[in-house]
């Protein structure tokens, strides 16, 4: 039996009842699994990660150490919120790695999207392992993996969860998540009694801003991915969106537009929103943003963000479009 294969009889988790049996069930497969070794997690603050630690703290306990990487390709105040959470308010066991200059420099004229995920991928392990060599009885490693990550490895895209992981990997996986869907695993996040903002937090890659950031990686284009990110997230919670659409975000190609600033010709960045709903993320149909709302957001990034002069709203649907661009 593939167990990578969801069984085609497997009931799709829509309540707390569900949810709890899975929870049950999966608690004993870790236990079973870990025995009395630790587990070391990527815990990047999204939904999957969350829950796959929240499993593994009713697992394991102390046995797991949360690892959270900030690599430079975080949203906006994302690693404080991360350590603020987890460290201060869960108490979990969390180490703080600030890998910034380290991914960024590994990124550096790296233009191939598939190339990015994977050098993202591989470098987060390689992160892992060295904080493993300075723990004793590391002998796995956790993931966020979810099925439509599986289903879409290959003939799609590499996730990095699933595909690009060294050949002299040292772990083994436990993977908890990886026969359900993203909202089943919002399911489960409610179950195991997660707050709210993180179980229906919107998604974010594993690559994060990198695939975002598209071509090349340079840092002031990245900041300015950060920035206007930063701009549609506030400004779809002022105005009642934040939670009724499921994913949202900018990306900023690697070319310039012509336009004007200050009387002069300015050669500069274009913003792309993307702005998607769903319901396990292999379908996805856009957002009917109301149009004042467009033009206001608009106004903010191209006179608050710095490079961009000109924004665009990405009107395609799942298929053909995937949901990221990269």
């Amino acid at each position: 039996m593939d167990n990578n294969k969801r069984p085609e009889n497997m009931e799709r988790i829509t309540t707390a009842a569900l949810a709890e049996k899975f929870i049950q069930e999966q608690v004993k497969e870790i236990q079973n699994q870990v025995g009395d070794k630790k587990v070391l997690l990527a815990l990047s603050g999204g939904v999957d990660s969350s829950v796959v630690a929240a499993l593994l703290i009713r697992a394991v306990g102390q046995q797991l150490v949360c690892v959270h990487v900030n690599h430079g390709l975080l949203r906006k105040g994302e690693p404080e919120q991360v350590v603020e959470v987890f460290r201060n308010q869960m108490k979990a066991n969390l180490i703080y790695v600030d890998a910034v200059d380290r991914f960024l420099d590994k990124l550096q004229g790296v233009a191939e999207p598939e190339q990015k995920r994977k050098i993202i991928g591989a470098e987060f392990i390689r992160v892992f392992e060295e904080e493993a060599r300075k723990q004793e009885g590391i002998e796995f490693l956790a993931q966020g993996t979810i099925y439509p990550d599986i289903l879409e490895s290959g003939p799609v895209k590499a996730h990095h969860n699933v595909g690009g992981l060294p050949e002299d990997l040292q772990f083994e996986l436990v993977e908890p998540l990886r026969l359900l869907y993203k909202d089943e695993v919002r399911v489960v996040g409610d179950a195991l009694g997660l707050p709210a903002g993180m179980v229906y937090r919107q998604p974010f890659p594993g690559p994060g801003l990198g695939v975002r950031c598209l071509g090349a990686i340079t840092r002031d284009r990245l900041e300015a991915v950060r920035e206007s990110d930063a701009i549609l997230r506030e400004e779809f919670a002022k105005n009642g969106l934040e939670g009724k659409v499921w994913q949202y975000f900018t990306l900023i190609p690697d070319f310039k537009s012509v336009g004007v600033r200050d009387n002069k010709r300015a050669d500069e960045w274009p913003v792309i929103i993307r702005a998607v709903n769903t319901k396990d993320a292999m379908t996805a149909t856009v957002e009917d943003v109301p149009f004042a709302l467009l033009q206001h957001i608009t106004n903010r990034i191209v006179n608050e963000v710095k490079g961009v002069n000109r924004v665009c709203y990405d009107l395609t649907p799942k298929p053909t479009g995937t949901i990221e661009w990269e």
